[in-house]
């Protein structure tokens, strides 16, 4: 009996052994859930080697005793599945770790799911901007209800104070009357000029910063095109008025003078000008409308116009950059110039010019005091129509009558500039220098028998120390007047290799006889070149870079004694020393071919 219930009670176990791993199959074959695996934020403390153990499944020995136990009940010698069972319990094993697997899997996906999301939420701050947003709503709906506080106690504010006016005595029917009446004046007057009334409200000027635009070659073309076509009327309208002064159409000019004499002698010069300005809107107006009307003394000469290259070249953009550049700079010269002669004129930099309009200042001022203001006006149209019409034509067909009697002409010429200024004060100060040094040099024993250029030549210094003894020259030889301080250039040896001696920095002289370039190291005599012009085999203007437009700024001199020539770049005044070097170079070669012959 006991042994038929310990069978029984091994058998029931391992009925729900089966059981367990049936349900296990359904669930792996139904399909897993995310939603359904642990979270790892909600699932305990554990480290990554607690989760890769695998759960240790225990399979249940089966002995001989077993063997015979799971036998078919239905006759002895059936054997029952006890090898089935092995296989079984080892197929079910197979599938636990492999459903742990991917549990592990599923949960370690989503952990770095949970990663990406908490940076992308750092990353893009969106609760803080929501946060924000509704702290400017909750503001807004604040103003409102406070601007609405306001504009209720405002209008509540004028009835009030009227019926703290009214005597107690009126009746309770006429306090309601008056309390309706001024309520829709008050409203009346708040729809009709309230708003007027908000306009007057002072309110902090808002500073606002223009973006400047990046440097554009196209950009720049465009807006020198838009100037160019905007000061188009303005230039046409000198144009014009220069035309007429000049008598460019003899009889446009005479009616022209006829009419403008006529109005002012009988006050009607305002008038003209007004009527004019009505006459050119009225013809602008119809050459918008497509009239073909040309209103002018000088004829007009359209100007090819060029379509804007959308591909430039860099020697194209830095020609362009170069004149843009030349062009301002005239431009802002010419203003400069103009302003700079208004100050001094004001600031009595020449006293005798500003005398003159000053004493004119106060001939005005006394006559403006006494005179009536329409023989004032008279004699101002008469004189500018004289002076515009008869006295400036004479004065351009006739400059030395202008530099003699134009009176403006002369005070505008003489006025200086800044630059003029500056200049006059350097040469009174040289002047001021070279006679001291004279007086100086005359009361020394000076020795006698030597002539002038002997004795300038002989002081002649550089930075180094006298000319001749810097390049082992005889006292005789020194700097054209042209070239007294020198030329600074970098003399480009291309039959040196090395780079110390390929490039060197310093001062070109021209002498009667010798081209003398001084290096600006400190060092010995052997970095300075001299160069005797009667060994010059050919010279001619050089361009060190191609790239760049223009003619360059160097000069190349071929001697016998090196293989390529000797250039001397990066010359600011290259044209002016070419043209001195040449000319001493033409004078010492036919020179010394007339000695020869």
């Amino acid at each position: 009996m006991t042994r038929d219930s310990n069978r029984h009670v091994k058998v029931k176990q391992k009925s729900a052994v089966l059981n367990m791993l049936k349900k296990l199959d359904k669930i792996r074959f139904r399909g897993h859930k995310r939603d359904e695996f642990l979270d790892l934020a909600e699932s305990p403390n554990a480290s990554d080697t607690e989760c890769g153990d695998e759960i240790p499944v225990k399979i249940p020995r089966t002995s001989a005793r077993d063997n015979e136990e799971l036998r078919d009940p239905a006759g002895p010698g059936t054997i029952i599945m006890a090898s089935g069972v092995q296989d079984f319990n080892r197929t079910e094993s197979d599938r636990l770790n492999e459903i742990k697997g991917h549990l592990e899997i599923a949960l370690l996906e989503k952990h770095f799911l949970q990663e990406e999301l908490r940076k992308l939420r750092e990353e893009t701050n969106a609760e803080t901007l929501r946060q924000e947003l509704e702290k400017e709503r909750q503001r807004r709906l604040e103003l409102e209800q406070k601007v609405n506080e306001v504009l209720k106690a405002r209008a509540e504010e004028v009835p009030a104070t009227q019926q703290a006016t009214k005597p107690q005595t009126q009746a309770n029917g006429t306090d309601k009357r008056s309390h309706t009446v001024c309520s829709r004046l008050q409203k009346w007057f708040c729809d009709k000029f309230g708003e007027y009334v908000e306009d007057f409200r002072f309110q902090p000027e808002e500073n606002t910063v223009e973006t400047e635009e990046p440097l554009s070659a196209r950009r720049l073309t465009e807006n020198m095109r838009r100037l160019k076509r905007g000061a188009k009327p303005v230039t046409n309208f000198v144009k014009n008025l220069s035309a007429l002064s000049d008598w460019y159409s003899i009889y446009t000019s005479a009616i022209a003078f006829i009419i403008y004499m006529n109005a002012v002698w009988h006050g009607w010069a305002i008038p003209m000008f007004l009527f004019l300005a009505i006459l050119r809107l009225s013809l602008n107006y119809l050459i918008a409308r497509g009239w073909r009307i040309q209103w002018s003394i000088v004829p007009e000469v359209s100007e090819p116009v060029e379509p804007p290259k959308e591909d430039l070249t860099v020697s194209e953009k830095f020609q362009l950059v170069l004149d843009v550049a030349q062009k301002a700079q005239n431009l802002f010269g010419k203003m400069a110039d103009i302003l700079e002669k208004i100050k001094n004129l004001f600031m009595w930099v020449q006293p005798e010019i500003t005398q003159k309009l000053y004493i004119a200042l106060w001939a005005a001022f006394i006559a403006s005091c006494f005179l009536p203001y329409r023989i004032i006006g008279l004699a101002m149209g008469l004189y500018a129509g004289i002076k515009f019409f008869l006295i400036d034509f004479i004065f351009k067909r006739c400059p030395r009558l202008r530099a003699k009697y134009d009176t403006p002409y002369i005070i505008w010429t003489s006025l200086p500039t800044d630059p003029q200024l500056k200049e006059r004060s350097n040469a009174t100060v040289s002047r001021r220098l070279q006679t001291a040094a004279s007086r100086s040099y005359v009361g020394s024993n000076a020795p006698t028998g030597i002539n002038k250029d002997e004795d300038t030549s002989r002081f002649h210094t550089t930075k180094r120390g006298n000319f001749h003894e810097v390049f082992n020259l005889s006292e005789n030889e020194r700097p054209l007047a042209v070239c007294e301080n020198g030329w600074r250039c970098c003399l480009i040896n291309r039959d040196r290799k090395m780079p110390t001696d390929y490039i060197r920095n310093g001062i070109l002289y021209v002498t009667e006889n010798y081209l003398c370039f001084e290096s600006s190291k400190s060092g010995s005599s052997k970095r300075n070149k001299v160069i005797k012009l009667t060994d010059i085999t050919d010279i001619q203007k050089y361009k060190v870079l191609s790239v760049l437009p223009g003619s360059g700024m160097g000069i190349a001199v071929s001697t016998p004694s090196t293989q390529k020539p000797l250039v001397f770049g990066a010359m600011v005044h290259r044209d002016e020393a070419f043209e001195t070097i040449f000319n001493q170079y033409v004078k010492i070669t036919s020179a010394s071919s007339n000695s020869e012959s």
